[in-house]
């Protein structure tokens, strides 16, 4: 496995953020927004922003052994799962992807984490994220919401958010909205993100 991370990185940071672009890999428009920014070459000016444009190599919901990331991580609520589509493995962090985001998130101590899925239309965040969720909304005109409406035994946004207090965001795009359209308000956030938040 193979995950590539980028860092626009300011060695005299105010703040560590981290940004994922693709944790299922059916929703990949992630991806194509982190990527189009990193290629402008952008220089943060304030804090340090790591990106992983595609965390899930496999081009579908779950990962390549069939195991939902975003139900593998070990949160106090995780519970062994039907194997259908948000089968969370046989054991939390058990997948290769889950221990690399753990083993990063212990080891960089991010102030910020957001990560980017489809298709529900909705800022929804977990912990200490409110404030946050709002300044996101300023780009991404979409509601805000503390409950996606279903459970979510073992989620990233649960060991980050709700267990570790790091103010954590996932953005639920619009696949209905045009993607170039879409891509400029993601590069005006990461700006902000990079620079201003």
């Amino acid at each position: 496995m193979t995950i590539n991370m980028q860092k626009n990185i300011n060695p005299d940071y105010i703040k560590k953020i981290l940004v994922i672009g693709v944790f299922h890999g059916d929703e990949p428009q992630g991806e194509y927004f982190i990527n189009t920014f990193l290629k402008k070459n952008t220089k943060p000016k304030k804090n340090s922003v790591f990106y992983i444009p595609r965390l899930n190599s496999a081009d579908t919901r779950k990962n390549k052994n069939g195991v939902d990331l975003n139900r593998n991580f070990p949160t106090k609520n995780w519970v062994k799962s039907e194997n259908n589509d948000y089968f969370g493995g046989i054991k939390p962090n058990s997948e290769e992807e889950t221990k690399f985001l753990v083993n990063l998130i212990d080891k960089e101590k991010f102030e910020a984490i957001i990560t980017i899925h489809s298709p529900y239309k909705v800022i929804n965040y977990d912990g200490p994220a409110e404030e946050l969720s709002a300044q996101i909304q300023k780009f991404i005109n979409y509601p805000i919401t503390s409950d996606i409406g279903y459970p979510t035994p073992g989620s990233f946004g649960t060991y980050c958010g709700i267990e570790r207090k790091i103010p954590t965001v996932t953005i639920e795009i619009d696949e209905e909205e045009n993607i170039e359209t879409l891509k400029e308000k993601f590069h005006r956030l990461f700006e902000f993100l990079e620079n201003e938040y």
